[in-house]
């Protein structure tokens, strides 16, 4: 099961959404978006009940760029939390834990 369906199944009342940042497009819609506002760097998925950002990375091999990298420290220097997930299994453990803390 991906992280998103977990999600909806875990949690029916809360949304999550997704960030559209990623993947190749063509220079027309491109410029569109940035025109938009869309900013390298912004995570994958928010959910807005938390305040809490998820950046999906493989399982292996996956990293942080430069710009997500320091979008995530700005988001965490405003009070956002941010989980940086490993594949689904490694992002579902991180939001269980955090919500655990929370309490």
């Amino acid at each position: 099961m991906g992280f998103v369906q977990w999600w909806k199944k875990t949690f029916p009342s809360m949304i999550i959404f997704s960030i559209p940042n990623g993947g190749r497009r063509a220079m027309s819609v491109a410029k569109k978006l940035k025109a938009e506002g869309l900013t390298p760097g912004v995570p994958d998925l928010y959910c807005p009940r938390l305040k809490m950002w998820i950046e999906m990375k493989r399982t292996k091999g996956g990293s942080l760029s430069e710009e997500q990298e320091k979008m995530i420290a700005y988001l965490r220097r405003i009070g956002d939390h941010v989980i940086i997930g490993m594949g689904a299994e490694d992002a579902s453990r991180k939001v269980l834990k955090f919500l655990e803390e929370r309490k």
